[in-house]
């Protein structure tokens, strides 16, 4: 059985309903590309966005991308059924992320249905469990986090929806995003503590540089504005180890910002390898550049090693150049 993707630096939406995106996403390289059947897609173009989606799942997955997803309609709109039921015939789908989860209720609905239709199906080989992804949207959503991380054991992370949370709370978006400091705090907090693997940050709403110069093939800037960087420094601060994207310029740079940095990759090697030798000499502490590595260090290193390999990272290169490394 195909193991979950737990690497979602960049999840970036494609409009359900237009075959030309969807195709042109399969060019694209990103660790998460979620077809998107609710907000960019209006009423009267549901049930035709749903087949689409369908189709796009049935082919094969892309060398470039990691996981494909599929954002359904939320609980509440009476849709979310008819999206699951015909979304869940494609074997290939491995995840889907649930819009505007305001309680654990709709999170069980949502697991019910997924439990139910697949058990319902012909028994070939086995599947990849189902990953769900709740998007956090509201003041009560806040109030109910413990009770939403717990709901299933589907869940691999949360994502927070800043443009419904403003409308929700009567916000005005500003640049600082000092207004949304305790919702994403919070959420980053509750995702931890509940061991979930994705916290997703917030949407820049900007994709165009403000600088002059050529666009690029897609109509966008040769390079990514400064403040989709700032957010997602930002947003890694915070706890977070990804961000929402809603055009491919934005996904290179959220990519690269919550990936390791190299110099943080080429440290986690050295004290791995360090440490390897000093747990053989039987030490528990040492020292690296000055400084004292003990074992909340070495995990640390070693999670960044993990995490540098899962990003594409050459750490058996790293591992050769190194390995005279030793613990001072």
């Amino acid at each position: 059985m195909a193991a979950r993707n737990t690497l979602r630096r960049a999840l970036l939406y494609i409009p359900g309903s237009s075959q030309r995106f969807i195709d042109k996403s399969r060019t694209l390289t990103a660790d998460c590309v979620a077809y998107d059947l609710e907000d960019s897609v209006t009423p009267h173009k549901k049930a035709e966005a749903r087949t689409l989606v369908r189709r796009a799942l049935d082919q094969p997955t892309p060398e470039g991308i990691r996981e494909r997803a599929v954002r359904i309609n939320s609980v509440d709109s009476g849709l979310a059924l008819g999206d699951l039921t015909e979304v869940l015939q494609s074997p290939n789908l491995t995840t889907i992320v649930i819009p505007k989860v305001n309680s654990a209720s709709d999170l069980t609905f949502v697991t019910d249905v997924i439990n139910h239709t697949i058990s319902q199906q012909p028994h070939q080989l086995p599947r990849t469990p189902i990953s769900l992804l709740a998007l956090i949207e509201s003041a009560k959503s806040l109030t109910n986090l413990t009770q939403i991380c717990g709901a299933t054991p589907l869940l691999q992370g949360l994502i927070f929806a800043a443009e419904d949370f403003a409308l929700d709370l009567s916000l005005t978006r500003t640049p600082s995003l000092t207004e949304f400091l305790f919702a994403r705090s919070m959420i980053a907090t509750a995702a931890r503590a509940a061991e979930l693997p994705s916290t997703i940050d917030l949407v820049c709403t900007a994709y165009k540089s403000s600088s002059s110069g050529k666009g690029g093939s897609d109509g966008s800037s040769s390079s990514p504005p400064a403040v989709l960087e700032e957010e997602c420094r930002d947003g890694r601060r915070l706890g977070f180890n990804g961000k929402q994207c809603i055009h491919p310029s934005q996904v290179e740079t959220a990519q690269r910002i919550f990936g390791p940095d190299p110099e943080e990759v080429q440290w986690a090697v050295r004290v791995c390898i360090a440490d390897e030798k000093a747990a053989r000499a039987g030490r528990g502490a040492w020292t690296l550049d000055g400084k004292m590595i003990d074992v909340p260090v070495a995990e640390k290193a070693r999670a960044v090693v993990k995490k540098a390999e899962a990003c594409g990272f050459n750490v058996r290169e790293l591992r050769e150049k190194w390995k005279g490394q030793e613990p001072e």
